[in-house]
């Protein structure tokens, strides 16, 4: 397709648009004109005081309706805002994780990591290994000794102020 062409079905679909939305626009209002006259009669003032009264009343209770009406959309409109994101969140989860990049391992000593993290700053070297506790085998000795202990104790571990020994002085 040549571009002449292409320009001249271009505007050909501006000028449609264009119209539509006059139309529209046009719609739009013969709409809120009809609402209006339904909705907001003529006002007509009367002479009297108590009539004046009546009116006012009347016109607190239209003001009180189309709070009320109000209100309800107000809140049609934040339960449907919400479902919209939640919506959202469900098309974003089904479309998939996020995929990770693949990383390359990097040999690199803590001392060279902080200066390149750091720069020139880092002056102070860390050996790690310098603070890590000394781990003893005794200590596995004395789990032993206290399963022993236990078996030997096991008259004074039994509840009840040893039922061991209950069965003993029935015997």
């Amino acid at each position: 397709m040549s571009s002449s062409r292409r320009n001249h079905l271009k505007s050909l679909l501006l000028q449609i648009a264009h119209g539509l939305l006059e139309e529209e626009a046009t719609e739009a209002d013969q709409e809120r004109e009809r609402y209006m006259e339904e909705n907001c009669p003529a006002l007509s003032l009367p002479g009297s005081m108590q009539e004046l009264q009546e009116l006012c009343k009347k016109m607190h209770h239209l003001i009180d309706v189309v709070d009320e009406q109000r209100y309800d959309m107000e809140s049609k409109v934040v339960k449907s805002n919400k479902e919209i994101e939640d919506l959202k969140i469900k098309v974003q989860d089904l479309k998939g994780k996020f995929k990770k990049p693949v990383l390359k391992k990097v040999r690199m000593s803590a001392d060279a990591m902080l200066q390149a993290l750091l720069g020139s700053k880092h002056k102070v070297s860390l050996d790690l290994r310098a603070n890590l506790k000394q781990v003893k085998k005794e200590v596995k000795e004395e789990e032993k000794e206290a399963v022993g202990d236990w078996r030997k104790n096991i008259e004074d571990k039994a509840g009840m102020d040893g039922r061991k020994k209950m069965f003993e002085s029935e015997a």
